[in-house]
């Protein structure tokens, strides 16, 4: 008996084998035709847009991309179909270190330095890798089945698209808001350029975790002790940090008295090795009375190192003395500003000590800490070294370290530009899911400082602005930024290194009193200005809105 004859299937059209290789193309040209259908069946239709968000063009897709994408295609189809009008306009970005530091890497496999090729060859390099990675995205983008229009999609490398950045540049230039300060933040001495928050990730590295004493002038065997994992900030500490509403006490041993929260005892004698004869007693004094010497005071760091009130210092680690770094460190730069001291420039670009460094110049930041440890050690101030794990900041692209660190950076301020008092009132108009979403952005929209735009790249929109050589004062002139976004929507972003001054100045001013800015906006700058490519300057839509 056959047992075919017993088994009852459905009947299909469906073709016994599958033939991917013949049906997918034919799938995705139907499918992607069906975008041009969707258009022409507007008729009066209210626009519904989703901001495609656009991907960096500087590799195949992953499984990022299609859990992204896929989620919104799924969106504007559902409103499609619900009766709105729902363009998707893709589109890329093209600026920024993940394609500049391919570049990098093609340069240096054929033997030559990013330094000594011409900006303008090495843009155009970006550019056409950019291209590239751009072209094969889209058609991956296509297989993922998004309906799309992949015909006009956008780009902020296009010369108008980049004319467009410089023009919302611009507003902030003219308002006052975009201002040149000095600031910590991220910087990556691999990559040599300040980093964004989102550009940064965490991982679990070692590191040396030491107590170091530093003498109390004019009170023999007198000691404040510090504890730190980044002995290679050292050299940039002018101040030691207390807090007040702690309860401080000396621990004497073998005839030196080291101060120290009284809370924090336990672990430093531990740390240590203090044998049983440790005395400990209460501390009379005002520590704000107190002046230290540097460590390696007898190494050439000779200037006085004052004890400072300061609410950040907690007991959680360390000893209740925090070693305070002004240009290496958030709370450090904070304490340096409110207290007046000073901000050395210790380290250069690439994390390499400069010539003001007593010891140490010349050296790499991270291959430093052993040369360090010796010094201290030499000088009787290295109390105790041992190994820590901890979670670390690294660059989410080099997968390197990063460090804090002070330079000067331009910014936008987000209280004057109005940009924090919009986006509080914009998550109020937000249903949001889950509920404690809305309280988690609030409060980091309400805390976030200003937003440092500048990178110390080549790949990128020019920040087009123009400072005064003498008087440092920023040029806020409406016509000559005219000029400029006009420039650079006809030649793109090269203009600003190829023209000279006077192209841009006209009339009014001498181009000899004027340097250009050489750094480049943050991509997120240009991902920000996507609304106003896509809703306002393309066509078909401006009449929209």
């Amino acid at each position: 008996m056959s047992y075919k004859d017993t088994v009852f299937l459905p009947k299909t059209d469906f073709n016994m084998r599958g033939n991917l290789p013949q049906k997918e193309p034919e799938t995705l040209t139907k499918w992607t035709n069906l975008y041009r259908q969707l258009r022409q069946q507007e008729n009066g239709r209210k626009r519904f847009i989703i901001n495609f968000g656009p991907p960096y063009a500087n590799g195949h897709l992953h499984i990022g991309h299609a859990l992204s994408y896929i989620l919104k295609d799924i969106i504007a189809k559902t409103y499609q179909m619900k009766g709105f009008d729902c363009p998707m306009i893709v589109g890329w970005d093209c600026h920024g270190l993940p394609i500049e530091w391919k570049v990098e890497e093609e340069f240096r496999a054929a033997g030559r330095k990013k330094e000594d090729i011409p900006i303008i060859e090495f843009r155009d390099h970006c550019r056409k890798f950019a291209k590239k990675w751009l072209d094969i995205q889209r058609e991956e983008l296509k297989r993922l089945g998004i309906i799309a229009d992949y015909d006009e999609p956008y780009s902020t490398m296009d010369f108008n698209t980049e004319g467009l950045i410089v023009e919302q540049l611009g507003h902030f230039l003219m308002d006052g808001s975009l201002y040149r300060g000095l600031r910590p933040v991220f910087w990556s001495v691999v990559e040599q350029t300040a980093l964004a928050d989102a550009e940064i990730e965490y991982q679990t590295i070692t590191s040396p975790s030491i107590y170091v004493a530093f003498p109390v002038q004019d009170k023999p065997n007198l000691y404040a002790v510090i504890w730190t994992t980044t002995p290679w900030t050292l050299p940039a500490n002018r101040a030691i940090a207390y807090n007040p509403e702690l309860e401080y006490v000396t621990v004497t041993f073998q005839g030196k008295q080291y101060i120290i929260a009284k809370d924090c005892v336990k672990r430093f004698v531990e740390a240590c090795q203090f044998d049983a004869g440790v005395q400990i007693d209460d501390l009379k004094a005002d520590l704000s009375t107190f002046v230290c010497h540097h460590p390696l005071h007898d190494n050439g760091y000779t200037f006085n190192v004052p004890l400072l009130p300061a609410g950040h210092v907690t007991i959680d680690a360390g000893s209740g003395l925090v070693h305070t770094a002004p240009t290496h460190g958030e709370d450090d730069f904070e304490l340096g500003k409110k207290f007046n001291l000073e901000m050395p420039d210790i380290i250069d670009d690439a994390g390499v000590y400069r010539a003001n460094v007593p010891l140490f110049f010349g050296k790499h930041i991270f291959k430093v800490n052993p040369d360090i440890l010796i010094a201290l050690a030499n000088n009787g101030v290295l109390l105790s070294e041992a190994k820590i794990e901890h979670s670390y900041p690294h660059s989410w692209r080099s997968k390197k370290p990063v460090i804090f660190r002070t330079t000067s950076q331009w910014f936008i301020d987000i209280n004057n530009s109005g940009i924090r008092k919009k986006a509080l009132a914009a998550i109020d108009q937000v249903n949001w899911f889950p509920k404690e979403g809305y309280n988690r952005i609030r409060s980091m929209l309400e805390n976030r400082p200003d937003w440092c735009i500048s990178r110390q790249r080549a790949w990128g929109t020019p920040i087009t602005v123009f400072v005064h050589k003498i008087t440092r004062e920023i040029l806020r002139d409406a016509k000559v930024h005219a000029r400029i976004v006009e420039m650079v929507k006809q030649k793109g972003g090269d203009c600003w290194y190829t023209e000279p001054n006077s192209t841009f100045l006209g009339d009014n001013y001498n181009p000899d009193d004027y340097e250009k800015v050489k750094d480049v906006v943050d991509v997120w700058f240009d991902s920000g200005c996507v609304h106003e490519i896509v809703l306002r300057h393309r066509k078909g839509h401006i009449e929209k809105y």
